[in-house]
């Protein structure tokens, strides 16, 4: 029987699903018989997490957003094209989710018919995707779950004994005629420093969906810039300063979220997100009461949209500076986290010719402890919470204050060597913040504004058996008070109703010598007051998700060559009842391929072609806005379909 153990590093469920399943399918490298090792608790989180690594957007030279979630059945991302994708998380919109870039908090929203997350997958090591269960670690406001993208360090590119080097990559996507070019510098100036220079250019058409048609409005050039100096001041200190500017550029429907119509014709429409980031560790040895880390960061999120022949170009910027300091003690059977943050948001927004017209300003401060007990060999409990401050000043001159505290708390048993039981409770408070930038100048807020507070309950386990895994969770959130500016009244903010999102996810794997397969299945119910959610009347708030199969298949036929398959299947969805009439959202089942090839036997040189919608599949992402044209007065109220049948071809060249 294994028994708990508290290492230096974060102590969790060091074989949660995600993780085996991360073993089982994407690590297939053994030239034998699998076996997973024997399941293990180990603490940091006894809420289950799953990420998604580097290798997957390399194999399938993920693109965009959509791309970086494909795998993930709890995630669903729609849109069409990159500035109108929206990322929901178990039915519930990201502007429910603490969401962030190296510890960079992204707060607010430019335009509601955009989406507010902008990464570049070419630079991310991983991201960690922790569903509904937080615990203090997670941030302020973590209402629905939280995000962490995390980007490469030059140490994750510079070979053993290297002191210098560059990778180069092309891509080309056949579908939109589109191309993409990479270029990364890397190397160490001592033993102790390293640096590295990113940069990216994307340049695509209009693509065409599965049945041929061309999708307007979808054409863009991106361009990507980043910087990382990472110095070890001692053995025991560490110093990590980054910078990244991303931009997209293209010919966008006014309302990207919806297709080209009438009264949505396509306009220029630029974006762009700045992050300077700063972070200190302090990790003695010798020393288990100090893990100390600090985090300082500022990022900006601007879009300017020219409406010619209209009122001309509107701006807006959603800026955040914001700084995280922590510390974890060991103490006997303790892992004592503790710490203080603080973030400052701020929203202008207004014409060309003054783009600071409107200001929108908030501030939230924050201190957090979360404590993992090691009671017995097989016992973990988990507990911990977040006292939180609200200020804010909305654009129509009120002014709101709300404090609140966010407890947690989980039990983990290992029942057998292969078995492990967990049990979790959260609570989440957020009070009023920054909003809309394109709303601010005509949408109000109700004076009698109310916090935001969600409660999420989950159960699950984790069972694994030589190469074979399987694991499942059931769970339920509810959100009272949830904030938006729902139809039929866009214009103010209120506390539309009480969200709830409840369902279940089982997932399966096996690995077998070269060959790894897995299989997860997601259902979830979204509702609002009971009424089921959809993207046009709930903006900012969720939608519904048919039921997700993910399944995936790898063979790794040498050292050299590996192919894999990917497919995801959605469920349809009827007789939705929305404040219109009724809508239908269809099913549909998505098929990628990749192949990736090392013709100098090492990664010196790699050559990879991926096939994105094998079978030209035409679809409505169910996390796209509905069809709402079958009804009366909503023609061109519908989303962009899904990019058709794509073949991706990629060279890398290491230097």
């Amino acid at each position: 029987m294994s028994e708990f153990t508290l290492p230096r590093t974060a102590v969790a469920f060091r074989l949660t699903a995600s993780v085996a399943l991360a073993l089982a399918i994407h690590n297939a490298h053994a030239a034998e018989p699998a076996e997973l090792p024997a399941m293990e608790i180990k603490g940091e989180r006894l809420q289950q997490s799953s990420s998604v690594s580097a290798e997957e957007l390399e194999h399938f030279q993920a693109a965009d957003l959509e791309d970086v979630f494909a795998s993930q059945p709890e995630v669903s991302v729609g849109g069409g094209h990159s500035v109108a994708q929206k990322l929901y998380m178990r039915g519930l919109e990201d502007t429910l989710l603490n969401i962030s870039i190296d510890g960079a908090q992204q707060a607010g929203q430019t335009f509601h018919h955009t989406g507010r997350i902008n990464v570049e997958p070419e630079l991310l090591k991983e991201v960690d995707v922790r569903a509904g269960t937080t615990d203090a670690l997670s941030g302020p406001g973590a209402l629905g779950g939280a995000i962490k993208f995390v980007t490469k360090d030059p140490e994750d590119l510079l070979r053993p004994g290297e002191q210098v080097g560059a990778l180069v990559k092309g891509g080309y996507f056949s579908n939109a005629e589109g191309y993409k070019a990479n270029g990364t510098l890397f190397g160490r100036f001592s033993d102790d420093w390293s640096a590295m220079l990113m940069g990216t250019y994307q340049d695509q058409n209009d693509y065409e969906d599965g049945n041929g048609d061309t999708v307007t409005g979808t054409g863009s050039r991106q361009q990507l810039g980043f910087a990382k100096l990472v110095g070890h001041l001692t053995e025991a200190q560490t110093l990590r300063l980054s910078y990244e500017r991303r931009e997209d550029d293209g010919e966008r429907n006014q309302r990207p979220q919806w297709v080209t119509s009438s009264f949505n014709p396509a306009y220029p429409l630029s974006s762009q997100r700045e992050t300077w980031n700063l972070g200190y560790e302090f990790n003695p040895v010798e020393s288990p009461l100090l893990d100390l880390s600090v985090t300082t960061y500022q990022t900006s999120n601007q879009l300017e949209q020219n409406v010619i022949g209209r009122w001309g170009e509107y701006e807006a910027e959603a800026q955040t500076w914001g700084a995280d300091v922590r510390n974890t003690s060991l103490l006997g059977g303790h892992e004592l986290t503790y710490g203080v943050d603080y973030r400052r948001d701020e929203i202008t927004a207004g014409p060309g010719t003054n783009p600071t017209d409107k200001e929108q300003d908030g501030k939230v401060y924050g201190v957090y402890a979360q404590d993992y007990w090691q009671l017995a060999d097989r016992w973990l409990l988990g507990f911990g919470g977040r006292y939180d401050t609200y200020k804010f000043n909305s654009a129509d001159g009120q002014r709101f204050d709300e404090t609140g505290f966010s407890p947690n708390a989980s039990l983990g048993f290992q029942a057998t060597r292969n078995l492990n039981l967990r049990f979790a409770h959260t609570q989440a408070f957020r009070g009023p913040q920054v909003r809309d930038g394109f709303k601010a100048d005509v949408a109000t807020i109700d004076p009698g504004l109310k916090p935001e507070k969600a409660r999420t309950n989950e159960i699950g386990f984790d069972y694994s058996n030589g190469g074979w895994l399987l694991s499942g969770k059931l769970y339920r959130t509810d959100i009272k008070d949830a904030i938006a500016d729902p139809v039929p009244r866009p214009t103010m903010f209120v506390n539309a109703g009480d969200l709830e999102s409840k369902g279940y996810l089982v997932q399966t794997a096996y690995h077998w010598d070269a060959v790894s397969v897995g299989l997860s299945y997601h259902h979830n119910d979204a509702t609002i007051d009971g009424e089921d959610l959809n993207v046009y009347e709930h903006n900012g708030l969720g939608t519904s998700i048919g039921d997700t199969w993910v399944a995936n298949a790898d063979y790794r036929f040498s050292e050299s060559m590996e192919l894999g398959w990917q497919a995801r299947f959605v469920e349809r969805l009827d007789s939705i009842d929305t404040g219109v009439g009724e809508i239908d959202k269809a099913g549909y089942g998505v098929h990628d391929v990749y192949a990736s090839w090392l013709p100098l036997q090492n990664d010196d040189l790699t050559l990879s072609l991926t096939v994105k919608n094998l079978l030209d599949k035409q679809y409505l992402d169910h996390a796209s806005n509905e069809d709402f044209q079958s009804i009366p007065g909503y023609d061109g109220i519908i989303g962009s379909y899904e990019p058709g049948r794509e073949i991706r071809l990629g060279v890398a060249m290491r230097f």
